[in-house]
């Protein structure tokens, strides 16, 4: 990095870039005159003075054209005031810079014609004008044209940005609107059945006729409140845009998770899980959550075994046992849900069938705190 940075600064006349300096070391060699026979020393070091002056056009254009309206004066030479024009029109543009110079390296051009042959022969002479100015007018011409189609460019794509920004932000409009409007759905539709199931199994857990329908009723009525806390805390994520979740379960909630799912499923979790990020956490909460709810479905009364393991990283394993029952239908969203939500925390997800005829769901999680991993 260092070694760039030495380069674009030794560079920097020439905007950083070596072919700009390999064009400019030709351009000067071609055009300073300086290999050709001298009768004074004085021209000589014009010449040199051309060489030096091409050399730096690009940051000193209007010491090019000195040194080249001091060549046409007093050594007839015109090369270099085409360079010299050229790179005025490059970089001052159709500026009063540039036409000062162009007047003054005209002028003196014909100006010195003259000088070489006086005498006024009319047409011939009319000509001889014309000729010397076009010979002046086409670098000019050339170096307005290139300056004006850089700066079309440069507009043009100052333009594409500005689109692509404004697209941007009334997609993300357009994105904020949809969400905020399925926010209102779910809420009207969802939140509102969840809220009549648990007062309904509220009502049951009072009126019960037995311990062991209570037990239900109550256990469908803490259901139902959780639900209702993570749905509220998805419906502001939805209104607001993303955000850490302060209600959302955690590694530390799988335990508890495994618990309401009854003495069928078997859990192996260390007494203490490390610091992970609330992204992993919550997707191992999710991997389990979703493959109970997928053993319970499909494979009723087989054997679960939940096994948490926290090395490098955080391992996340269910596995059930074959059943008797035959397997109920599924659209397969679960299973996607689940890698999705794996690939967002940047783990990976191993899902399939076992020897013995069970199923056995696998996801490897990151356990780097979120600040870190910014950091």
């Amino acid at each position: 990095m260092r070694h760039l940075l030495d380069r674009e600064r030794l560079l920097s006349w020439w905007d950083g870039k070596v072919h700009h300096l390999l064009i400019d070391v030709a351009v000067a060699l071609c055009f300073c005159g300086l290999f050709r026979e001298f009768d004074s020393p004085w021209v000589f070091l014009l010449h040199l003075a051309a060489l030096v002056a091409l050399l730096v056009r690009r940051r000193f254009p209007l010491a090019l054209a000195a040194v080249s309206i001091a060549l046409i004066a007093f050594a007839q030479y015109l090369p270099v005031a085409w360079v010299a024009l050229y790179t005025c029109a490059r970089r001052y543009g159709a500026s009063r810079t540039t036409w000062i110079t162009g007047v003054v390296i005209i002028a003196v051009g014909v100006g010195s014609n003259f000088v070489r042959y006086p005498g006024w022969d009319g047409f011939a002479s009319v000509l001889s004008i014309g000729v010397n100015a076009a010979l002046f007018t086409v670098p000019g011409m050339l170096g307005l044209w290139l300056q004006q189609r850089q700066v079309l460019v440069a507009a043009t794509r100052e333009r594409i940005e500005r689109a692509e920004r404004e697209r941007a932000l009334r997609a993300e409009r357009a994105v904020g609107e949809e969400r905020r409007r399925i926010a209102r759905e779910l809420h009207d539709v969802i939140a509102h059945r969840a809220s009549v199931l648990s007062l309904q199994a509220g009502a049951l857990t009072m009126h019960a006729k037995d311990e062991r329908t209570a037990e239900t009723a109550e256990t469908i009525r803490d259901n139902s409140a959780k639900a209702l806390t993570e749905l509220r805390g998805m419906l502001r994520v939805l209104r607001e845009g993303p955000s850490e979740i302060a209600e959302a379960p955690t590694a530390g909630d799988i335990a508890e998770l495994v618990r309401e799912n009854g003495p069928g499923v078997r859990l192996s979790i260390p007494d203490e899980l490390p610091e992970t990020s609330g992204t992993t956490g919550r997707a191992a909460y999710r991997v389990v959550q979703e493959a109970l709810t997928n053993a319970a479905r499909h494979a009723p009364d087989a054997d679960v075994s939940v096994v948490v393991e926290a090395g490098d990283a955080l391992s996340v394993t269910v596995t059930n046992g074959p059943s008797a029952q035959p397997p109920a239908s599924g659209a397969g969203y679960g299973l996607l849900g689940m890698r999705e939500r794996v690939a967002l925390a940047g783990g990976t997800l191993e899902t399939g069938p076992t020897g013995d005829g069970g199923f056995r769901v696998a996801a490897v999680l990151p356990k780097v705190p979120e600040s870190r991993t910014d950091s």
